[in-house]
């Protein structure tokens, strides 16, 4: 269980205790679980929808976009403003970027991208509610957090110390594979809209992984979290646009 909890207490603010301080090898098993974890988000927020069923589906897409990132504690959000700032600041150096994304202070770059990026959301979730599709709410927070392991197993870790190093160090690589196909395959259960989701996700990571390994040769934290955003934006997006 204690996997279990780890995935909980890092990607959630869900009142998570763990038993004592985790094993490297506990780090790198946790891993498995983030699909699930991402699963139970997407479950919460669906649940909230419900509740909210026959809200003016602006203050429905406000309340549940604000749960979401709630939920999440702005975690992915941080990386996804870290990454920015360094991207464009990094001027395509990789020690730079590097550098530039330890600095916890958000650039107007980050604060740019961060609104654009809430706004897109904020915006797909209304469409999305007019048209009554409640499932991507259900799928994107479950494809974001399932590609966190995808990435960790087929990309380096660039960045020396710190849990996402304990993290790539102890993924449980044999494992891994068949549980990512297990996730796929229930996914696909959901039909159409499913499918969608998932060839828009994996063109989405695809995409940023070859920009990574370009800039950076591996990934970050920050990078990591910042795929998990995209990946949501770019997903409830594409879902929004086709219904």
């Amino acid at each position: 269980m204690t996997p279990l909890l780890i995935a909980l207490q890092f990607l959630t603010r869900l009142p998570v205790r763990l038993p004592g301080m985790p094993e490297p090898r506990q780090m790198g098993q946790s891993l498995l679980w983030y699909p699930m974890v991402g699963l139970l988000l997407g479950l919460l927020v669906l649940g909230a929808a419900f509740l909210l069923e026959g809200r003016p589906a602006l203050l429905q897409a406000a309340l549940l976009l604000a749960l979401w990132v709630g939920l999440s504690g702005g975690l992915h959000l941080d990386g996804l403003a870290d990454t920015a700032d360094a991207w464009v600041g990094g001027y395509g150096d990789r020690e730079r970027t590097l550098e530039i994304m330890k600095d916890p202070r958000s650039g107007p770059i980050a604060v740019v991208v961060l609104v654009l990026l809430l706004l897109l959301k904020f915006a797909a979730l209304v469409a999305l509610l007019e048209a009554g599709q409640l499932l991507p709410l259900l799928l994107t927070p479950w494809l974001a957090r399932g590609l966190l392991p995808l990435l960790f197993l087929t990309t380096p870790y660039v960045r020396a110390g710190g849990l996402g190093q304990a993290l790539a160090e102890h993924l449980p690589r044999r494992e891994m594979p068949v549980w990512l196909a297990i996730q796929a395959a229930v996914l696909a259960v959901f039909g159409w809209v499913a499918w969608i989701s998932l060839a828009v996700a994996l063109v989405a990571f695809a995409w940023i992984r070859w920009r990574l390994m370009q800039r950076l040769g591996g990934t970050t934290g920050d990078t990591a979290g910042a795929l998990v955003e995209v990946v949501e934006v770019v997903v409830l997006v594409a879902v929004a646009v086709l219904v």
